[in-house]
């Protein structure tokens, strides 16, 4: 621990731009434990605060070009290697993608903060061109707060880091044996969310080919698609597909019969979302649903045609009228006729 202690002291700057580069660029080494640090000892002879968040930043912008720039080129692709590389569960992708269709770019100001969402929101912003110019500028201001939460919490409570440190290097072996469990630990919390996830969508799934024959031969069955609605018009849909994203779902129940054969897309690794709403109509009765293995993408693979999705406008509501005006009559009375 005296060598990890020297290390963040003597090449701070270093340390915490490979500390923050390796945690954003997708590897699951958290990089909030060494700005702690590189915080506290910023008080007594480390690095200073202005430099720590100049290191800082420029790992956190490097990381985020290289996945905007790979999204831009890959596509929808790079979301399945997100999740595989990154050790997250798929539901990421989607917690990430119904925020960034509510919010859109503005969501890059926060989407570090939770785990797992900060690369899948960079990478949903090269996937859907923003512009670079505006992606610079708003993930810059969120990786500058993202940065300079834990360096400013460090010399807040830089005496309380301190103190830990010192028991750590007295501890020797032991505290250094300590803080590998604690890493060991959080690698394995992390492994069994996902594998927990993976068991929970663990359902056959439906091919391409296969639900073309089934639509070839007379029997189409009921398709929902549950991606949010600016991917629709974006993206376009399978032909008669039914919007059933979330909140649109559940309202859907009661115009299909039980036994109704129903297969369910996504855009998303895995087929995170097109499960997980299979777990929903499940749990509402429907006993024959299939996720689409390889969802919208397979289908566009096997150069089936796309329709754009009709866009209901709002009915105007009636405007209320207002109540007639009466407007008061001055009367005025002649005596010599009373």
């Amino acid at each position: 621990m005296h060598d990890i202690a020297f290390l963040i002291e003597h090449y701070g700057l270093l340390v915490v731009f490979l500390s923050v580069l390796i945690d954003l660029g997708g590897a699951p080494l958290p990089c909030y434990p060494v700005l702690l640090v590189a915080g506290a000892l910023s008080l007594s002879g480390g690095s200073q605060m202005p430099a720590i968040l100049a290191a800082g930043l420029a790992a956190a912008m490097t990381a985020d070009l290289l996945w905007y720039t790979a999204s831009a080129r890959m596509g929808r692709r790079i979301l399945s290697l997100l999740c595989r590389f990154t050790v997250s569960p798929d539901s990421c992708v989607r917690q990430t993608e119904d925020t960034f269709a509510r919010m859109g770019p503005w969501s890059l100001l926060f989407a570090k903060f939770v785990p797992g969402l900060g690369y899948v929101s960079v990478a949903l912003s090269g996937i859907t061109g923003l512009s670079l110019p505006l992606f610079l500028l708003l993930d810059g201001i969120g990786d500058t707060l993202y940065i300079a939460l834990p360096v400013v919490l460090g010399r807040v409570f830089h005496k309380a880091i301190d103190s830990v440190l010192a028991t750590l290097i007295q501890m020797g072996e032991l505290g250094a044996g300590l803080v590998a469990g604690l890493f060991v630990l959080y690698l394995a919390v992390r492994w069994v969310e996902r594998r927990v996830f993976a068991r929970r969508l663990r359902m056959d799934r439906i091919s391409v080919d296969e639900l073309i024959a089934m639509i070839d031969g007379g029997r189409s069955p009921v398709i929902f698609d549950v991606r949010p609605s600016d991917a629709r018009l974006r993206d376009g849909v399978i032909p008669g597909a039914v919007a059933a994203h979330v909140g649109e779902i559940e309202d859907l129940f009661e115009r299909y019969p039980r036994d109704a054969e129903i297969v369910i897309y996504c855009a998303c690794p895995n087929e995170a979302s097109a499960a997980i709403a299979a777990l929903h109509l499940k749990r509402a009765g429907f006993r024959k649903i299939r996720p689409l293995l390889g969802g919208i993408e397979a289908w566009v693979g096997a150069g089936r045609a796309i329709e754009t999705p009709k866009v209901i406008p709002p009915v105007p509501l009636p405007r209320k009228s207002s109540p007639p005006r009466f407007r008061r009559r001055k009367v005025t009375v002649d005596p010599t006729k009373a």
